[in-house]
């Protein structure tokens, strides 16, 4: 049985009801236990306050220095990380793997955007000296998404605790193993006991932790999640909300001299992670004609010749859907669209495995009136045919949200114009729209987030600018009017 409270470096078992999980691939149990309970949660935030003041008032190379540990401890357990992400999650093998590898990677990149964007500098005045520092905000919420349960809450982890704050992180309900080694491998680092506290549970456990005695929440998630989060903290600016909220992408495919590259881009795009990325392209725009013909037959030749199968078989390029639930809501939506007009050219289905197993759909819904502006996440693909590229564009930006787009183009003339059009924080140009750099901040406008991108930009919502004015003596001040 699996402990559901981490804290003051120590593992404990939860109070606050059974819950447990399965694997999507093979339906075997991965993590029971007991959640934590309204009391733990408290108690952890506790654990993260009275470890606050140590914490920030150590030395930058020390913080940096057991960050660094971290990145080797977890060098040692790549296979250990890989494992979880996928039985948890059911994705293939080898991104479980390259998540473990991303989350090793992601310690350097933060110690070089902290340095870059939160360190500490100084410039010299007639009178003495312009200082800048910035200081940790205190005791922050991370709450993890389960389609990347390491990487995404450790890329706030990470710069949070270089910042000097504390963290108490609750993990996706849906993939909670991988918690467990993220400790693990704190605790070999040297990390101070009560630093990092976890607690495992679903929703219970969230909200216990959001009406805490907390500075900060550090967010990735569904939009419908975020926004109830936004709406709690209204009135109250003095926690820091770093929200990553998702999208509805766009991807223009736009006459290029090779058309399977473009079907590859488009299959990519909306296809990787079993379309559980937030990156994913939801939309695929093409022009009408014999040029979109083509590549929309290829981009349903590649949907249909996916190799689909659990997470340790081999040649795999999408598992399952994290759930039967989400197996359920992506067949849904697709009858949805079906009934409003849309014509399935690849119907997505389930399959003859287990309940969260679906195959790749291609719908197109041009002559569908209202299309919902809402993420659909998994492997639908909506495909619409316009007359102009202006009409790509339009469409493009025709969504409340603005996470991620691109353009599969050879017309530099067109790159430039899409890039001073479309209203996206992620803008790759024949690139799928889920490539996406942790040198790069990560987020974007609308309701993908509010304003407080990720991945190298975490550094900004993880800490304060101080700024002063500093003279070794006190003088006397002298201004117009004022008595000498």
């Amino acid at each position: 049985m699996s402990q559901g409270v981490f804290m003051n470096g120590e593992w404990r078992q939860g109070e606050g009801g059974w819950f447990e999980t399965t694997c999507p691939a093979t339906g075997q149990p991965v993590w029971q236990g007991e959640a934590a309970s309204h009391d733990q949660v408290n108690d952890a935030i506790r654990s993260a306050r009275g470890a606050a003041k140590a914490w920030r008032e150590r030395a930058q190379a020390d913080r940096t220095g057991i960050l660094e540990a971290y990145a080797r401890a977890l060098g040692g357990r790549q296979a250990d990380l890989a494992r979880a992400i996928c039985r948890d999650m059911g994705k293939p093998l080898w991104e479980g793997r390259a998540e473990a590898s991303a989350m090793q990677a992601k310690i350097g990149l933060s110690v070089q955007a902290q340095a870059d964007r939160a360190g500490a500098r100084g410039v010299d005045t007639d009178f003495g000296a312009l200082h800048l520092t910035h200081r940790p905000h205190g005791v922050m919420a991370v709450l993890g998404p389960f389609n990347f349960p390491g990487h995404l809450p450790n890329g706030h982890i990470v710069p949070a605790l270089l910042a000097g704050n504390t963290v108490v992180f609750k993990p996706s309900e849906l993939a909670p193993s991988i918690a467990g080694i993220m400790a693990d491998a704190f605790s070999e680092a040297g990390l101070p006991e009560g630093v990092l506290n976890i607690v495992q549970g679903g929703r219970p456990v969230g909200t216990a932790l959001l009406e805490g005695d907390i500075n900060g929440v550090l967010f990735t998630g569904s939009a419908a999640t975020g926004l109830a989060i936004h709406r709690h903290f209204a009135g109250r600016p003095d926690v820091i909300l770093a929200l990553e909220l998702g999208g509805n992408n766009p991807l223009i495919l736009w006459d290029p001299a090779d058309r399977d590259a473009a079907a590859d881009i488009a299959a990519q795009s909306a296809f990787l992670t079993t379309g559980q990325r937030c990156s994913c392209a939801r939309r695929v725009i093409l022009p009408e004609g014999a040029w979109g013909d083509q590549v929309v037959d290829a981009i349903v030749d590649r949907a249909r010749s996916l190799r689909i199968g659990a997470w340790d078989e081999a040649d795999v390029f999408m598992g399952p859907l994290v759930s039967a639930a989400a197996a359920e809501t992506a067949v849904a939506a697709q009858i949805a669209l079906s009934k409003s007009g849309g014509r399935p050219l690849r119907r997505l289905k389930r399959m003859d495995r287990s309940a969260a197993f679906v195959t790749a759909g291609v719908i197109d819904v041009t002559g569908v009136r209202a299309v919902p502006d809402e993420e659909l996440f998994g492997p639908l693909m909506q495909i619409y045919r316009v007359r102009d590229f202006d009409s790509a564009l339009a469409r493009a930006n025709d969504t409340r949200y603005g996470l991620s787009a691109g353009l599969v183009c050879d017309d530099d003339d067109r790159w430039a114009q899409a890039r001073q059009t479309l209203r996206a924080g992620i803008l790759n140009r024949n690139r799928p729209t889920v490539g996406a750099s942790g040198a790069l901040p990560f987020g974007g406008p609308g309701l993908s987030g509010n304003f407080r991108p990720g991945a190298s930009y975490a550094a900004d919502y993880c800490a304060w600018p101080q700024a002063s004015q500093v003279s070794e003596k006190a003088g006397r001040v002298s201004a117009v009017g004022f008595p000498k």
